[in-house]
């Protein structure tokens, strides 16, 4: 990490009482602790309170983890074991997250990334250059009411928009309670509100599609060029992914954002709870519904269906609704599936080994 931010110390990078408590039996073993900075080909930067350490996890860490998900990741604070004999420090233990901003992977049956962790709030990045893409904002505000963190919505490049106010109204009609903040990087209108996000040392993730200017924002908000930028297609308004790793970037006055690599595909995985918390209209009146476990599609006495024919409830909301339930609700017995074979897979090999042993000891 660039600049005089290159060793920042645990207070700016959120450390707390919580985290003390939680780390008080791995410092009786002598371990220290840590924040995942940056993840990148199986190792972590980490930032201890003496400076930033490169860190792998130890083979039982990675052995015992049923998937990814339980690996670190960016935010991630760390038990690292410093006095190794090992190539790199070794990291024994993740502590307990307080949120986790995931998605399903595209490219890997059931499996899940976690793209930041330990997070408060979470900026989706919209730019706002063409009309807003609603749909994929609905998805967005579900995977992160579902992380467990804030969700904000910012409106990016609002000087290149040629009707701002329009696509900020039509954002307002579908995200129900969640700040919406019209900002230029350029300019900076809108950049100096989005600080206040991280007052008292708080974490805030940033996600967004390539080319949603994600990177612009961080250089404006830190202060200084610490992340690259790259030229947008004008033919089609994208960009490249810039960035290509999740990171920790710690602000002037505490704090810090975790950027991530622009998304081109916003898949759900298990995210019933975050759904209903994006659709809070529909939660409403779902319960009115005659059924406690009204599907809202033909059933009788449905508050929800109701609502859509009299023109209460927009039609296109609810059919979003159904399509992101219908998806969650089919990612889950995926990942259900995923982690059964896993767990068995891993009981054979240990009762292969327990087997193995029971034979070298002499009891064939």
């Amino acid at each position: 990490m660039p600049g005089s931010h290159s060793e920042p110390t645990l207070e700016f990078l959120g450390f707390s009482d919580r985290w003390r408590a939680l780390f008080m039996p791995y410092a009786e073993q002598g371990l220290v602790l840590a924040r995942v900075i940056r993840t990148d080909r199986g190792s972590v930067l980490a930032a201890t309170g003496e400076g930033v350490i490169r860190a792998e996890s130890t083979r039982r860490l990675v052995k015992e983890a049923l998937s990814a998900e339980e690996l670190p990741a960016a935010g991630d604070w760390v038990a690292v074991r410093l006095d190794t004999d090992l190539e790199l420090p070794q990291i024994e233990a993740i502590l307990p997250r307080t949120s986790a901003f995931t998605r399903a992977d595209p490219g890997k049956d059931a499996a899940t990334q976690v793209l930041a962790s330990n997070i408060d709030t979470v900026f989706i990045i919209h730019p706002i250059v063409e009309e807003p893409n609603v749909r994929r904002l609905e998805r967005e505000l579900a995977l992160a009411w579902e992380s467990g963190a804030v969700p904000v919505v910012v409106l990016a490049k609002a000087d290149l928009s040629e009707d701002p106010e329009g696509a900020q109204k039509a954002v307002e009609a579908i995200a129900l309670g969640v700040d919406i903040h019209m900002t230029s990087a350029l300019t900076g209108e809108g950049v100096e509100a989005l600080l206040a996000y991280a007052d008292g040392h708080r974490t805030v993730a940033l996600i967004g599609p390539s080319g949603a200017g994600k990177s612009t924002l961080i250089n404006r908000l830190v202060g200084s060029d610490v992340q690259a930028t790259r030229e947008v297609r004008l033919s089609d308004g994208k960009g490249r992914h810039t960035t290509v790793a999740r990171e920790l970037v710690p602000l002037p006055n505490g704090g810090v954002l975790v950027d991530t690599p622009g998304l081109r595909a916003v898949a759900l995985n298990d995210a019933e709870a975050g759904i209903a918390a994006a659709f809070p209209e529909i939660e409403a009146l779902s319960f009115k519904c005659r059924f406690r476990d009204c599907m809202h599609e033909t059933e009788p006495g449905c508050a929800v269906l109701a609502a859509a024919e009299s023109g209460e409830l927009a039609t296109d909301r609810l059919e979003s609704y159904r399509a992101l339930l219908k998806e969650a609700r089919f990612a889950a017995t995926r990942t259900d599936a995923r982690l059964k074979a896993e767990e068995e897979r891993r009981w054979v090999v240990i009762r292969k080994s327990a087997r193995q042993l029971y034979e070298d000891r002499g009891h064939k």
